[in-house]
């Protein structure tokens, strides 16, 4: 009931007018985004974030924004998996399987709205999770001390790669440049400067904002400027919307399966979107069996990995908003956002700043709502979007980014660095190391390393404090899973994804 009062004052804050029209810009800013092939919502919200500072917004209205752009990317990827046969982004895989043979049979608006559906449904179920779950595992991280925060990151580093990750040696390697990064500066303990060089700017460390606009939408700049320079893709057209009210309960039952699924996806650290929307799509055609016709465009394989990527995408702020530890790529970059307004995600961001977890939470369910009624009725703005030539879509993202970068702190250093980012994160993509981890080791690495200092004064420098608790114990034994998993599982569950993606474009 307590978290019910919270939750009205959430949305007292949610509805003031300003938050909730960057509710709806957000939203539908984020649509576009995740139509475009190959940004997601992870560089979505990176490009966007310099935006918020430009504006000035507070806090509340900020995170709002971001986390709206979250949601409505991870709806709008959807679409050119459905009419295009290309992903989004790697979640969106799977509802290539039946959106596209849908589109192929003219049934493209039907796929749309079924999928506008099931991502509501996903996402709602997720958000009501979050609801119930947060405040709960709020108060039990109060009882972590040094030892077990220090364990807890040393977990969040090996789930980083997740199960679907494709090398987690060099999932491991980005993490540990990103831990390098995070020396840079002085030494809040010693007063030592660190990889300085003598450079005054770098006095203070290398702020990640900087680097994660560069590392992300820089080094995605370049990438269409290396892939998509042609003038847009031939797509399927859309046809008029005739779905009936029996068509939307025949997929209830799997919206409402792949949400609980995708839900426990998201708050399991580096399971993410991907397995979330692969379990239920995999799940839902194991339990229909031959009364489905999964692979040929059925509906509810449209619907299974739709509500299974939304849930899970929910989900990961758990994680983040509990632990300080992101659930995914996506809240990584939230995280950083939360850190550059002094708000230090963790179980006492709910009693510090208990108005902007609630109001946040409010507004994604709010955003939910507003997602679902701007999906069906304006699909096809967004689809006409995809026929847009990247090169007038560039020089707009380019903007953004420079002028909210120099809005920051008015630096010219700071735009020079921000495009040595982005040359960085473009040759590291070449080079398959992921980016996610680079960031999450700046963002995690100042907090690993006071906490190891602590738990070590703490011990008088004896190591065993570290796996000194059952707590710490079983944390060690996660991440020590965690690492395992990947090399054990990852090659299966990506054959088996690869297989059936191989099977629907035969």
């Amino acid at each position: 009931m307590e978290s019910l009062g919270f939750l009205m004052q959430g949305f007292g804050i949610a509805l003031q007018p300003e938050n909730l029209m960057f509710a709806v810009l957000g939203a539908f800013l984020g649509t576009l985004i995740g139509a475009l092939p190959g940004l997601g919502p992870a560089n979505g919200v990176a490009i966007l974030i310099p935006l918020a500072f430009t504006l000035g917004l507070s806090p509340e209205t900020s995170l709002i924004l971001l986390t709206s752009v979250y949601a409505g990317a991870m709806y709008g990827g959807r679409i050119s998996s459905i009419l295009l046969n290309i992903p989004g982004d790697e979640p969106a895989m799977m509802t290539c399987l039946d959106g596209y043979p849908m589109a192929q049979k003219g049934k493209a608006a039907e796929a749309m709205a079924i999928s506008a559906i099931a991502s509501f449904i996903g996402s709602l179920i997720a958000t009501i999770g979050l609801i119930v779950m947060a405040p709960w595992l709020a108060s039990f991280a109060l009882t972590f001390g040094p030892a077990e925060y220090f364990a807890l990151f040393v977990l969040a580093f090996a789930t980083l790669g997740g199960i679907t990750g494709k090398n987690p040696v060099k999932t491991l390697m980005a993490a540990a440049i990103g831990l390098m990064i995070a020396t840079v500066g002085i030494d809040g303990s010693t007063g030592t400067q660190r990889y300085t060089f003598d450079v005054l700017e770098l006095f203070e460390g290398i702020d990640f904002i900087i680097a994660i606009v560069g590392l992300f939408a820089i080094s995605e700049l370049l990438f269409f400027i290396e892939q998509h320079a042609g003038e847009g893709k031939p797509m399927i057209a859309m046809n008029k919307m005739t779905l009936k009210l029996k068509d939307i309960v025949a997929i209830l039952p799997t919206s409402f399966r792949g949400g609980v699924l995708g839900f426990i996806s998201g708050v399991l650290p580096g399971a993410g979107a991907s397995l979330g929307s692969f379990i239920s799509y995999t799940l839902e055609k194991k339990i229909l069996g031959k009364k489905g016709n999964f692979g040929e465009g059925d509906p509810r394989g449209v619907a299974a990995p739709e509500a299974g990527n939304n849930g899970a995408a929910s989900g990961a702020l758990v994680p983040m908003l509990t632990l300080g530890v992101p659930g995914s790529g996506t809240t990584a970059v939230l995280l950083a956002m939360l850190i550059s307004l002094n708000i230090t995600p963790g179980p006492l961001m709910f009693t510090q700043h208990g108005d902007i977890v609630w109001g946040v939470i409010a507004a994604l369910l709010i955003g939910n709502v507003i997602l679902l009624l701007m999906n069906i009725p304006m699909v096809g703005i967004f689809v006409k979007l995809l026929s847009v030539p990247p090169k007038y879509l560039l020089p707009v993202v380019t903007m953004v980014a420079f002028v909210g970068i120099y809005s920051i702190s008015h630096s010219t250093f700071d735009l020079y660095f921000m495009v040595a980012f982005g040359v960085a994160g473009y040759f590291l993509r070449k080079l398959d190391i992921p980016l996610v981890p680079v960031i999450l080791g700046m963002l995690l690495g100042p907090e690993m390393e006071k906490n190891l200092r602590h738990a070590m004064q703490l011990s008088d420098g004896d190591w065993t404090i570290l796996i000194g608790s059952p707590l710490a114990v079983t944390l060690w034994c996660i991440a020590i899973a965690g690492l395992l998993l990947p090399v054990i599982v990852g090659p299966i569950l990506r054959r088996r994804m690869s297989a059936a993606k191989a099977a629907t474009d035969a």
